[in-house]
């Protein structure tokens, strides 16, 4: 398909998407997100993606991959004008991961309203890496290195497979999958979110977090602290729990456009925040041939 013609259809399939969370789109907030990367498009997972609570609110994610050879997503950003140039060490983090360790993909988080978001990197499924070995690199945040022996206390730390970094909310994030239901027991889980200075989930967030195969520390760039734990899992099922408790939830599990022709993929997740919980639904829109091992096989 000739890019402008693909272009046309991924913009009218964001379009679509975001009046199902009455999200306000515009060609002018999201066309040059499509200029920018338009070329790594057309074999790219593309998701989309929804939240509750306020923060979420008429928002609605257009996440997408590429390759390794399109390099860091951040400076193609600043190059066609999303984003400002940022001026923290942790613009570097990309280029010292790419030189040390095998990098399977970037991705990047595009808000229709709040435009370039998140830049994420991808360590191959088979290759996981080291949270202790990643807290040597010069420009990553101090928080790794301050959590890294409690993670791996519990079995965590060779189970990395990605970094995402906010540039908007200057936050990060570390990926951790391969969770074992011992370590997202509701008595567990209590604990290690009370460690953490996190409030006790609800019974709806604890129920949900025992089918949770991965979780998502969120840290600030220049602190150790955690500031919200996430936590997710891959289903077929659009009515996996937080569809049956949050209607909006459910619309859009049961409404989303897609065009992979495979059987539905849905990411839940699960927040528990600072005074908050939350819960978010990411849907494939378009899946890639290339990068197609990301998808995990739905549980």
């Amino acid at each position: 398909m000739p890019e402008a013609t693909k272009l046309e259809t991924v913009f009218s399939a964001v379009e679509e998407t975001a009046r199902l969370v009455d999200a306000p789109c515009s060609r002018e907030k999201v066309w040059p997100a499509l200029e920018t990367f338009g070329r790594w498009l057309d074999d790219a997972h593309i998701i989309f993606s929804m939240g509750t609570g306020h923060k979420y609110r008429g928002e609605l994610a257009f996440d997408f991959t590429v390759p390794p050879e399109a390099g860091d997503p951040y400076a193609a950003a600043v190059a066609g004008g999303l984003l400002e140039k940022v001026d923290h060490p942790v613009t570097g983090l990309f280029s010292e991961i790419g030189d040390r360790f095998p990098v399977d993909a970037y991705a990047v988080d595009y808000g229709v309203r709040g435009g370039f978001k998140k830049a994420c990197v991808f360590f191959p499924l088979a290759r996981p890496q080291s949270m202790k070995a990643l807290a040597e690199l010069p420009s990553i945040p101090p928080a790794l290195a301050a959590h890294a022996d409690y993670f791996a206390a519990a079995g965590l730390d060779g189970k990395v497979s990605c970094i995402g970094i906010d540039y908007g909310s200057r936050t990060w994030n570390l990926y951790i999958s391969g969770l074992t239901p011992d370590y997202t027991r509701p008595d567990a889980i209590v604990a290690t979110l009370g460690e953490m200075g996190l409030s006790k989930p609800s019974e709806h967030m604890l129920e949900f977090i025992s089918t949770s195969f991965a979780m998502y520390p969120t840290f600030g760039w220049d602190t150790t602290r955690i500031e919200r734990m996430c936590f997710s899992t891959r289903t077929s099922d659009p009515n996996l729990l937080p569809a049956r408790i949050e209607p909006g939830v459910a619309k859009f599990a049961r409404d989303m456009p897609t065009v992979h022709g495979g059987e539905p993929s849905y990411v839940y997740a699960g927040t528990v925040a600072r005074g908050e919980e939350f819960f978010k639904l990411a849907s494939y829109y378009q899946m890639s041939s290339k990068v197609s091992e990301r998808v995990r096989p739905a549980d």
